[in-house]
């Protein structure tokens, strides 16, 4: 029998199985669900919310008659914030490379800070911030959830803004002269809540990419703090890094 890895059984089954079908040829034929439940220890319950989930992300095609056979994902994205020679966001990076970017505002407004907010933009616990919230598509695909905040005493316009298109950061730039320096970014793994899957199109517990980058200016002072939920079938986070001697 497989072992799967500790936590919940249908996603470790799936995790597993995500392996397994990337190094299958595409048009593969996945064996049967008995023999499945059998290797990995399961119920048919639990290995249909495993492969579903592949289903959803695009790994597997159900077809009557035919059964469950390998796949590939859409074409992958990378998601490039750049740092090295500017400060770019993801819009202008991949309207540069060609794709059709599209964004839906789901939450625009000015909140009280959560504590992990404030604390990476240096104010009091509770001062006001603009919490804008979009969904990022490439080529018509949902591609990412991303989180903005900002003091809302700095950049009020922010809160009013029509950000269906265009760039976050070169709208702080022209607005403000914003001097975007510096940027932390942190990378780990999250997984889809329900209302994130339904945005993204994906099973509910699918693994996410998170992205969380504080954007500083020339003094090390915080202006933006963000993170940005991805589908990581169709994302790949790219880094560049320069040496300047400094």
């Amino acid at each position: 029998m497989t072992a799967a890895a500790a936590g919940p059984k249908y996603l470790s089954v799936r995790e597993h199985l995500r392996r397994r079908v990337a190094a299958m040829p595409e048009g593969a034929l996945l064996p049967p669900e008995p023999s499945l439940c059998a290797e990995y220890g399961v119920s048919r319950i639990t290995l249909r919310r495993a492969v579903d989930g592949l289903v959803a992300d695009g790994h597997l095609v159900r077809e009557q008659g035919r059964g469950t056979y390998v796949t590939r994902p859409a074409i992958r994205h990378e998601y490039r914030e750049s740092f090295v020679h500017r400060i770019a966001g993801w819009s202008s990076l991949m309207a540069e490379q060609g794709a059709q970017v599209g964004t839906t505002v789901l939450q625009q407004r000015v909140v009280p800070a959560p504590r992990t907010v404030a604390t990476e933009l240096a104010l009091d616990v509770a001062a006001d911030v603009v919490e804008l919230e979009r969904l990022r598509s490439v080529d018509g695909a949902p591609n990412h959830v991303a989180h903005s905040f900002l003091p809302a005493d700095r950049y009020p316009k922010v809160a009013v803004e029509d950000f269906t298109e265009g760039s976050l950061y070169e709208f702080l730039r022209r607005e403000y002269g914003a001097d975007l320096a510096h940027a932390r970014i942190v990378v780990d793994v999250g997984t889809a809540a329900p209302d994130e899957a339904d945005l993204l199109q994906i099973a509910a517990g699918s693994p996410l990419l998170v992205v969380r980058t504080t954007v500083r200016d020339s003094s090390g002072h915080p202006l933006v703090h963000s993170f940005s939920r991805l589908r990581p079938d169709v994302s790949q986070v790219e880094f560049e890094v320069s040496v300047t001697g400094r």
